[in-house]
């Protein structure tokens, strides 16, 4: 069983800075892609920046140059820098990973979420 935890999450004025984490913890043989999306209230959620096993990284266009995704492979954990924060950030951010593992006689490669962290950005 593998299980997701986001933090860091919390309220912000606007132009301030938040560090989401994430997580991962399970019989986790690797983690490939890792990634960020984000869902506001009456909208669906959508992607906010990945990034590959190898570090290559992708940004949602709106949060290029503001926003920095990370990870660190040896702990099973991503992050998400968020600088110069706007109230059209705010949202629940989770966290999504695909993680390998071994269910006997296969390995097997599935995406995880997370539950979630809250970010609440003030005008």
């Amino acid at each position: 069983q593998v299980h997701l935890v986001e933090s860091g999450g919390g309220l912000v004025q606007a132009g301030g800075s938040l560090r989401l984490s994430c997580e991962a913890s399970g019989n986790i043989l690797g983690i490939s892609a890792m990634g960020w999306y984000r869902q506001a209230p009456g909208q669906q959620r959508e992607l906010v920046a990945n990034i590959t096993g190898i570090g290559s990284t992708n940004y949602a266009d709106a949060v290029k140059g503001r926003f920095t995704i990370s990870r660190d492979n040896a702990n099973n954990m991503g992050f998400l820098q968020m600088n110069g924060l706007k109230p059209e950030d705010a949202g629940v951010y989770y966290c999504n990973a695909e993680v390998r593992t071994y269910s006997f006689p296969r390995f097997v490669l599935r995406a995880y979420w997370g539950q979630g962290t809250q970010v609440t950005v003030s005008s």
